[in-house]
């Protein structure tokens, strides 16, 4: 989970449901509840048309009328909901969608219709006259002249089809892609590269006369229409560039390091972050004198003051990566906005985040009085409920930490080389790893004597003498990427990409437990009193009464899946990790293989037969270079291929 990861465009798709396990309780009762929070949000693109400002997420888009004060999810029509690009044409408002092709509104979102354009991953869109243009990943450029009613590629001379950003410049179209910037100055019928090769390209913005281009090694400016650049990144501290914007001589740049400002077109720039308590901005916008910031996993932020000063508006579905309880205290430590503390069973939450320099959180664990919270940048410890935090790394030679747990007097640090433990509450750390086959441990819990390692990959581990030595765990776990661990008594459940898993026997069966769970990306899990609370990817917290799921649970045949299968790998684009996941709705000898952008084979993950399921296995791509990749499911009869993309 690094932070080049966290910040790319195109993240995490939600995780189809193919399973629930119902508890032996009246099925109204027996599901979970999603909390009121903690808020935030992916946010991936703006529009602006008058004094409406709308926001594409994960989620759909948003519509804010009162310059973010609130906003309203206008979704009704909009069968795809994970918006990357949004562009208005008069009263026309289009929306790109992951897989779903263009969706248009006439109405301010109050009502959508696809477009003629289906099918399609669009990440970018761009006006022009009444031209509309949009972006896509693999299939280049789509030209409408008639509202989207009909689309036609205009590809030809753009020898890289993967376009993450367009801009208009007069007569000019520029298209940013995976190898560089394109110039069209025939509305699409003809592209040519433009100086500005072999480089990743996130952003353009349009300025007067000059072109800056936003890319994966800091900004780049053109004075003659794309025949050179130069590169402008004095000062730009964060040189991942994902999102640019243009307000009268000010150039804004949002990186994962938060926005920068430059008043002399690049020339110098200058961190404007000051408010900005989630840094990993993914989209920038302005309306008149107000200046937007989309993020990811933080929801939307306004400066009215060229970026000197920030102010956190609200979206819901926060990205949730770990969740803690100290009696009545509720905790969850989230992706790039900190930790937040809820006294009222999640009706509300509060931000905590004084000394803590990383507000990536993936961990949190208690111990006495003392809270801990794991981070890209090792342990933090607050001993006074989330007040102030102090950084406590001794001896911790691996600093990307995505779980803690706690057995008495010892702590336990899960990280991507394995777990580390502590005896003196974070003042010294020691590896201990034998028997960890798998050391990319995101999940860690302790039951009486037993402590629990889940793994990236590799399922549970089990260790019943303090991490001295570990054992394998996985039978009935059909999803083996866990994320979350916790402990109610004798039972232990798991948090994976599939769901919530159940063992009442050490972990030597597990049953899933997801009913009513719409979203099945558990990253958090946490006992609080009578429930259990799941953070999730983009779909915020959740919460169920233990006592629906600690009894024998049966599982229903019609939970078995009907169809074969095979998701969108997540995260998208990823780095180095990402998971894939497939389903069999018969016993069928299955074949899973990962090919280069050429045809080549660069990996079998599975080639044996399967018994009925859902399944996910996990892709490590440490070993090859940033690009693209497909992986192609071949079932009986079904043959079906993805794209992925790696981003070093």
């Amino acid at each position: 989970m690094t932070t080049t990861l966290q910040t790319e465009r195109g993240h995490q798709l939600n995780v189809l449901m193919f399973f629930f396990m119902l508890g032996m309780i009246n099925p109204l009762h027996a599901q979970w509840v999603q909390t009121n929070g903690p808020y935030g949000g992916d946010v991936w693109c703006f529009a602006v048309s008058g004094t409406n400002i709308f926001a594409g997420t994960n989620g759909g888009v948003f519509l804010s009328t009162n310059n973010g004060t609130s906003w309203t999810q206008v979704n009704n029509g909009l069968t795809n909901t994970y918006v990357y690009a949004l562009a208005v044409s008069g009263t026309n408002l289009f929306a790109g969608t992951y897989g779903g092709g263009v969706f248009l509104s006439t109405d301010n979102g109050t009502s959508w219709t696809q477009t003629g354009l289906t099918n399609t991953d669009v990440r970018s869109l761009a006006v022009s006259g009444t031209n509309i243009f949009a972006g896509t990943w693999g299939g280049g450029v789509f030209l409408s002249t008639n509202n989207g009613t009909s689309w036609t590629q205009v590809d030809n001379g753009l020898t890289n089809t993967w376009v993450n950003a367009l801009a208009v410049s007069g007569t000019n179209l520029f298209a940013g892609t995976l190898g560089g910037v394109f110039l069209s100055t025939n509305n699409g019928t003809s592209w040519t590269q433009t100086g500005l090769t072999g480089t990743v390209v996130w952003s353009l913005a349009v300025s007067g006369t000059n072109i800056f281009a936003g890319t994966s090694g800091g900004v780049f400016l053109s004075t003659d229409n794309g025949t050179s650049w130069t590169q402008v990144n004095n000062g730009l501290m964060n040189t991942n560039v994902t999102a640019l914007a243009v307000s009268g001589t000010n150039i804004f740049a949002g990186t994962n390091g938060g926005v920068f400002l430059s008043t002399n077109n690049g020339t110098s720039w200058t961190q404007v972050n000051n408010g900005l308590t989630n840094t990993y901005v993914s989209a920038l916008a302005v309306s008149g004198t107000n200046l937007f910031a989309g993020t990811y996993g933080g929801g939307v932020f306004v400066s009215t003051d060229n970026g000197t000063s920030w102010t956190q508006t609200g979206l819901t579905n926060t990205d949730v990566r770990s969740l803690a309880v100290l009696g009545t205290n509720i905790f969850a430590g989230t992706l790039g906005s900190g930790v937040f503390l809820s006294t009222n069973n999640g009706t509300s939450w509060t931000q905590v985040n004084n000394g803590l320099t990383s507000t990536g959180v993936y961990a949190l664990a208690v111990s006495g009085t003392n809270i801990f919270a794991g981070t890209n940048v090792g342990v933090f410890l607050s001993t006074n409920n989330g007040t102030s935090w102090t950084q406590v790394n001794n001896g911790l030679t691996n600093f990307g930490v995505n779980a803690l747990a706690v057995s008495g007097t010892s702590i336990f640090a899960g990280t991507g080389g394995g777990v580390f433990l502590s005896t003196n509450s974070g003042t010294s750390w020691t590896q201990v790893n034998n028997g960890l086959t798998n050391t990319l441990v995101y999940a860690l819990s302790v039951s009486g004597t037993n402590v629990f390692a889940g793994t990236l990959g590799g399922g549970v581990f089990l260790s019943t003498n303090n991490g001295t030595s570990w054992t394998q765990v996985n039978t009935g776990l059909t999803s083996t990427g866990v994320y979350a661990l916790a402990v109610s008594g004798t039972s232990i459940f798991a948090g994976t990409n599939g769901g919530v898993f159940l063992s009442t026997n050490n972990g030597t069966s597990w049953t899933q437990v997801n009913n009513g769970l719409t979203n099945t990306g558990v990253l958090s899990l946490a006992v609080s009193g009578t429930n259990l609370f799941a953070g999730t990817l983009v779909g915020g917290v959740w919460r169920r009464p233990l006592s629906e799921m600690i009894t024998s649970v049966e599982r229903s045949a019609t939970d078995l899946p009907t169809d074969f299968g095979l998701e969108q790998n997540y995260p998208n684009p990823f780095n180095p990790t990402t998971n894939i996941m497939y389903t069999v709705p018969n016993r069928e000898y299955v074949n899973l293989t990962v090919y280069n952008i050429l045809g080549e084979k660069i990996a079998t993950l599975v080639d044996e037969e399967k018994a009925p399921g859902k399944y996910t296995v996990t892709f490590d791509g440490s070993k090859l270079s940033s690009g693209v990749y497909f992986y192609r499911l071949h079932a009986g009869k079904f043959n079906e291929t993805r794209e992925m993309v790696l981003v070093k």
